[in-house]
């Protein structure tokens, strides 16, 4: 039997991270980290394809925090490009700048008209939020009839595939920009240029795809520590020990998981009834991400593009090689095309496909005689966690008894909730400190992100 101070379940960037921070906080060899594949990287992984490189769906990176931007930029050093969003949303035939709720100019005027007398409607009606509100009120008391109708409606019930009433706002009051009112108006009289929001700017490896940010962090682990291509069979937490394909029994003091919960509770032993039954309680939606390679070079314009209306089957589509010019072969453009279903959905991959396909051509995105040179589907079973009534007291009685048992579940799928890389990586910096006993400062997870250039 193996045995290690600290098991590490998962090398994508939280466990990696984990791993990189204990390294730096204590003496080398406290831990062991295991991966399923042969490569670390997790859902911030990508995949070669004909001379394409395709991430698993968009992952870019978003830095609002001093020490991870200092720390990813160090990591990358040399292959890192940085961006200014362009970003935009097609409905009624046109495309409008992102958000949607500050940019209106460019739509039919009836549209216009709906969307600013619902907002100013709501203004003036002063209707104060409920203690805890649902998403769907608050869309209502902040936006209005319009905004809700033309695009904050349609695209979070496509996305999330729950109603927006049964849904919190504990997931977006960092992420989903409120402008003010001149900005709402001004954003509708004309081409309003203003960047808002947490992705306003962006960076991006200049080679290697999103796989250069995981494969940094390996680089400078103990690879002592680190096995891939290693599934966890089981875990117990009573007697902590978990089985390792191609390992066996391994006995550890203090586990670390960054699988995602639900998937990780259903191999673990050793919890109480509670915790199973706020087990059940967790949901999520899956992503069926198609990538395409397209013989022609810059499709559009974006950086990526949002798709509200139910005509098409997709949600949003991006673009990768206007992120980096190397990740496909010269003279072609690269797509990824996210499309949420319920999980366990089974789907038509080539009936998807041709609705897609069909999809980008009635937008003007693909011309009738493109051709796609490549393609590859990389399905997301766990995506998007949701967040409904049930989803803050489950995960408080998980964690709680997990605790218990010297576990911690940490990142965007341990630590179930919305996230991004910036934030995945500091979770990890922060259960190192734990893990040594040293303080973390706690941090509100409401407060509004400023990006960093």
């Amino acid at each position: 039997m193996i045995r290690t101070e600290v098991l590490i379940l998962g090398g994508g960037l939280a466990g990696l991270s984990t791993a990189y921070h204990l390294d730096r906080l204590g003496p080398r060899g406290r831990y062991l980290l295991v991966e399923k594949r042969e490569k670390v990287g997790g859902r911030a992984a990508t995949e070669e394809r004909d001379g394409f490189h395709f991430d698993h769906t968009g992952h870019l990176l978003h830095l609002h925090d001093a020490y991870g931007k200092k720390l990813i930029t160090g990591l990358l050093k040399g292959n890192l490009d940085s961006h200014e969003r362009s970003t935009w949303i097609y409905s009624h035939g046109v495309e409008t700048r992102y958000p949607f709720q500050a940019n209106t100019f460019g739509l039919p005027q009836k549209v216009i008209a709906e969307c600013l007398g619902g907002f100013f409607r709501a203004r003036r009606l002063g209707r104060a939020l409920s203690r805890n509100p649902s998403f769907g009120e608050w869309v209502e008391k902040t936006f209005g009839a319009g905004i809700e109708k033309h695009f904050m409606g349609p695209y979070n019930r496509k996305l999330w595939r729950t109603p927006l009433r049964a849904m919190t706002t504990e997931w977006q009051g960092r992420f989903l920009p409120t402008p003010k009112p001149e900005e709402v108006l001004y954003g509708a009289l004309t081409d309003q240029k203003k960047f808002f929001g947490y992705n306003a700017f962006f960076r991006y490896p200049k080679h290697g795809g999103i796989q250069a940010l995981p494969d940094a962090l390996a680089a400078r682990l103990d690879a002592r520590g680190v096995a891939l291509g290693r599934r966890v069979v089981s875990v117990d937490l009573r007697e902590r020990v978990a089985v390792i394909e191609g390992i066996g029994e391994v006995r550890y003091e203090r586990l670390v998981n960054t699988m995602p919960l639900p998937e990780f509770l259903d191999l673990a032993s050793g919890l109480p009834a509670e915790a199973r039954a706020a087990r059940r309680r967790l949901r999520w939606v899956s992503v069926h991400n198609l990538n395409i390679g397209v013989a022609r070079p810059r499709v559009s314009r974006a950086h990526w593009i949002y798709f509200p209306e139910k005509r098409f089957p997709f949600y949003r589509v991006g673009f990768p090689t206007n992120f980096s010019g190397n990740v496909a072969p010269r003279g072609t453009s690269s797509m990824y095309i996210e499309i949420s279903r319920d999980p366990g959905t089974r789907i038509d991959r080539g009936a998807l496909e041709r609705a897609s396909l069909d999809g980008l051509r009635a937008a003007g995105v693909l011309h009738r005689f493109d051709r796609v040179v490549s393609r590859l589907w990389i399905p997301i079973a766990c995506a998007y966690v949701i967040y409904d009534r049930a989803r803050t007291p489950a995960v408080a009685t998980i964690m709680r008894h997990l605790k218990t048992r010297g576990a911690s579940s940490i990142g965007r799928w341990g630590g179930w909730k919305y996230s991004f890389m910036e934030e995945t990586i500091l979770d990890g910096r922060d259960c190192a400190r734990r893990l040594c006993g040293l303080p973390v400062e706690t941090k509100t997870s409401r407060v509004p992100l400023q990006s960093l250039k």
